[in-house]
């Protein structure tokens, strides 16, 4: 891999008030079928289940589970978006806790929660120390299941940015294979159940991992 280990990456630092903002704000559209991915993939994980959002962004899918009837839980580094998501979750009549966490050093103790939900994160990560820092404390703090999304670099909208890239179009996300993805979860004792992709072109997936017994 030609990747340069860093002790961070941009997305950890770089939602200030105003850009949180504009990605909380993004088209409305570009929510649906996203949501729709991750509704598919909680028919897998039964409810009652308390639920982690890490990091939980602008709180949409905190919202979406919340009305799946999922006990949810929401965190973020970025206090802009710990407070778009108190307001998102207020807007909506529902008390969520929401609270500052890292996620290379989740506060939580060991199994705090039934399920994490970890979407549109993941491909922020720059190299393999960091992916399996986060995995790890991932697991560590889920009790049965994860669902986390990833950039597959086995399709078009990977290639297209692999050719802005030769074309020196600086981007700071990163495609990583589901078998890549799957090594850090069967490191930390959890097994693929299944893969979902947003459609035959996009490269956001979902995959749901759920803790291996004994």
């Amino acid at each position: 891999m030609n990747e340069t280990p860093t002790a961070t990456y941009r997305a950890k630092t770089n939602y200030t008030e105003d850009k949180a903002r504009g990605y909380a704000n993004r088209d409305a559209r570009r929510n649906v079928p996203e949501l729709k991915l991750v509704e598919r993939a909680f028919q897998l994980i039964p409810r009652p289940a308390t639920v982690l959002d890490v990091p939980c962004g602008g709180g949409r899918v905190t919202v979406l589970l919340s009305q799946l009837g999922y006990e949810m839980s929401a965190a973020d580094y970025s206090e802009p978006m710990r407070q778009i998501t108190r307001e998102t979750t207020a807007a909506k009549g529902l008390n969520v806790p929401v609270f500052e966490e890292d996620i290379e050093r989740l506060s939580q103790a060991d199994a705090s929660f039934d399920a994490i939900v970890c979407f549109r994160f993941f491909h922020h990560l720059p190299n393999e120390e960091l992916r399996c820092k986060v995995v790890g404390e991932l697991c560590r703090v889920a009790r049965k299941h994860v669902a986390m999304s990833y950039f597959n670099p086995k399709t078009l909208r990977a290639l297209e940015q692999k050719l802005r890239r030769w074309r020196g179009k600086k981007l700071s996300v990163f495609n990583t294979p589901l078998a890549e993805v799957m090594g850090y979860f069967k490191a930390n004792g959890f097994r693929l159940v299944k893969n979902f992709p947003l459609d035959l072109t996009n490269n956001l997936h979902l995959a749901v991992f759920e803790r291996v017994s004994g």
